[in-house]
């Protein structure tokens, strides 16, 4: 995404030209944590150290069962334990994602670097305001490109929902043909750049299998497309957030099943069940297909001569533009938060092909407060 210079880089370059050394007086320095605590002044500085947990009080910070996405805690070593050698990060919001230990716990003990304002967190030496995250196998990129969800910030229920509603809303659609490519490429095995991964069976398979042997992979539409009769009609029947390639035995055995716990084994889909109203994906996954429907519901709402696709905590929704089960969809979405494949995928769709996100792989907390 191109970008503009803002004003002041934009003098300092033109002055820089006329020969006028400038040095910002905010321009951040890549300090160690040590040195951070000392010097809480306000001023800006990008540190670097290693996740150590989570704060949760002046004096407490705990590494396993992490309460939200708030927060961490960083040192020079990753073996440090008191809470004294510890600089407390507050996280803002777009970088709750990648970086928050709820939804990241594997970030414990690794290095990253942390670029905001050195003030107190929790009544204790910390980092606040942070513009920039970078390392751990994160992304500095915080999953809110640009100003992507301003119109969305601070509102919550219906209101927020509205307001994603209109941001996704703006988008480029795709030929059910093309999706087809656009797969090869959301769903690539990263071990393997000629494979792509089945969402529900997690088999990485060839990409040139793709067709309707009984050995090959398909198009599996998530939100079940008689769930609203849309078909394959561009707009919610090409939409690659809730597209994903599947076995097509498995996505036969899935059908137009609402999900739901429970069920017996389906074949060649380990760890998923199926009975005769309901359907669940392996668990890895879990989370995955929650917030896919969650985008489906905000993203058709029936202004654009599709129906109206709504959740409800039920199963046998049949042909009805509904789908459940609500009140599992969103256990799997917090006992499932966005990995590193699902943030990945986000951005291909979003940076390559349609050009609008899901907001619930972006911003999970938002789910809650849509149906609460």
């Amino acid at each position: 995404m191109q970008r503009l210079l803002r004003p002041t880089l934009l003098i300092s370059a033109v002055l820089a030209l006329l020969g006028f050394g400038v040095t910002p007086s905010n321009a951040a320095t890549t300090i160690t944590v040590a040195t951070a605590i000392g010097r809480q002044d306000g001023s800006a500085a990008s540190v670097t150290g290693y996740v150590v947990g989570q704060p949760t009080a002046t004096s407490t910070v705990v590494r396993s069962n992490f309460p939200n996405d708030y927060a961490l805690a960083l040192a020079d070593t990753a073996s440090q334990t008191s809470t004294s050698a510890m600089l407390y990060v507050q996280i803002p919001d777009a970088f709750r994602a990648s970086y928050g230990l709820q939804s990241n716990p594997t970030l414990l003990g690794k290095q990253i670097t942390v670029t905001g304002t050195l003030t107190a967190y929790f009544s204790h030496p910390g980092l606040k305001n942070a513009t920039a995250f970078a390392g751990g196998g994160g992304t500095s990129d915080p999953g809110d490109p640009g100003d992507y969800y301003a119109t969305a910030t601070g509102k919550t229920g219906a209101a927020l929902k509205s307001a994603l509603h209109a941001i996704i809303s703006q988008q480029t659609k795709l030929s059910y043909d093309q999706v087809w490519d656009a797969l090869k490429v959301t769903d690539q095995d990263p071990n393997n750049s000629n494979n792509v991964i089945e969402v529900y069976s997690g088999r990485s398979i060839a990409k040139s299998l793709n067709g309707s042997g009984v050995d090959d992979w398909n198009r599996e539409h998530v939100w079940a497309k008689s769930h609203g009769d849309f078909g394959t009609a561009t707009g919610p029947g090409t939409d690659l957030h809730h597209l994903r390639p599947e076995d097509v035995s498995v996505n036969s055995a899935r059908g137009n099943l609402d999900f739901d716990n429970g069920g017996t084994a389906v074949p060649q889909c380990t760890g998923c069940t199926a009975d005769s109203d309901s359907f669940a994906p392996r668990p890895a996954v879990r989370g995955d297909v929650a917030r896919m429907i969650f985008y489906m519901a905000v993203r058709y709402e029936g202004d654009d001569g599709f129906a109206n696709l709504e959740l409800d905590d039920q199963v046998n929704n049949g042909t009805a533009p509904y789908i459940g089960k609500l009140s599992v969809l969103k256990a799997w979405a917090a006992a499932d938060p966005p990995d590193a494949f699902e943030k990945n995928r986000n951005e291909v769709i979003y940076s390559q092909f349609q050009h609008n996100r899901n907001p619930f792989i972006d911003h999970p907390e938002w789910i809650s407060s849509i149906w609460p």
